[in-house]
């Protein structure tokens, strides 16, 4: 009895020793497979509904780099472009990964408009599997920075001089993001442009840039670099009086230039996975990308490119999915998208 003693004994220390030393190390042993009981067993495919060089792919790619550098995962993460039909093939493809952990997928808000858009899909995004919301990214009125325009005022006019058929708006598709903020904007002050749809609102920037079309309501990310080099202007944001810090937080609101409470739009960016994957992993998600959240590198990047920051996970994520439904539901209605 006292030599197994002794054997389970030193058994004991080994392994404490093997632990002290993998945590440390960080690279050899995982924290989440210990905590959660699940980590990857192969490359994590990081799906993303939009095309390259746009906003969702810029972050997407962001994170899977912390991820790497910071050694977050036992399995790197993969990014995927999936972007076709507003969002749905990157939808028709988590959905056909139903219980398997390896998908995960960054969303926009076409997550909400394209299953209402286009029912015959068969998508209900409450099968996915929610794992966490990072921000909530942002909406501004862009021009090119060698026209005359420098308000709001000056650009309502210049699209009404111009008429529908001369004045083009870019964007990232029929009932993407842009193409409501768009439609608000056509409303509001009584306007009409023609929209050209693009892959990504990379391309859009650019195609600003090249003056091939007169106006857009990117991201801040996607115009950042542009702005920064005096190519772009921005005229108004939309969003609510002090959401914004630093360089974005000086572009005046709609509000703030008299235009009313009601010009905001926020575009979400979460992390889903597809239906029934097991609740361990799901919580291994939700770990890795707490700990990404929690990085200096991501809350600067938050700040610099017009995120407002925005942590949401478990419950209070679903039923933010819910009412955001619901909300773009009513939106679509609005605009004669959808009965």
């Amino acid at each position: 009895m006292q030599g197994r003693f002794k054997v389970n004994k030193i058994f004991n220390i080994c392994l404490s020793l093997m632990l002290a030393i993998g945590f440390g190390l960080g690279g050899m042993f995982y924290s989440h497979a210990v905590v959660a009981g699940w980590s990857p067993k192969k490359p994590v495919e990081f799906v993303i509904m939009a095309g390259k060089g746009g906003g969702a792919d810029r972050l997407a790619r962001f994170i899977q780099g912390l991820v790497e550098k910071h050694n977050l995962s036992s399995k790197p993460f993969v990014p995927m472009n999936k972007g076709g039909g507003s969002g749905a093939e990157a939808l028709q493809y988590l959905k056909s990964k139903s219980g398997d952990p390896h998908v995960i997928m960054a969303t926009l808000n076409s997550y909400y408009t394209t299953p209402l858009r286009q029912p015959k899909l068969g998508i209900d995004i409450k099968d996915f599997t929610p794992i966490t919301r990072m921000a909530e990214d942002t909406f501004q009125l862009w021009v090119h920075s060698d026209t005359d325009i420098n308000s709001v005022e000056d650009y309502v006019k210049a699209v009404k001089a111009a008429g529908k058929k001369n004045w083009k708006m870019g964007g990232t598709g029929k009932g993407a993001e842009d193409s409501l903020v768009t439609a608000m904007l056509e409303k509001k002050f009584g306007i009409a442009v023609t929209y050209v749809p693009y892959k990504g609102g990379g391309t859009v920037a650019k195609e600003l840039i090249g003056k091939h079309i007169n106006s857009t309501v990117n991201n801040p990310s996607e115009q950042v670099g542009f702005w920064d080099a005096g190519k772009s202007r921005p005229l108004a944001s939309f969003t609510p009086k002090g959401k914004l810090k630093g360089k974005f937080g000086k572009i005046p609101t709609f509000a703030e230039l008299g235009h009313g409470e009601d010009m905001v739009y926020y575009m979400q960016r979460s992390i889903v996975a597809p239906p029934k994957i097991s609740v361990d992993a799901q919580k291994y998600y939700e770990d890795v990308f707490k700990k990404v959240y929690e990085t200096e590198e991501w809350q600067s990047y938050m700040k610099k490119k017009g995120l407002i920051p925005g942590w949401l996970t478990g419950v209070e994520l679903t039923r933010y999915f819910v009412e955001e439904k619901q909300k773009h539901y009513q939106i679509l209605r609005a605009m004669g998208d959808i009965k």
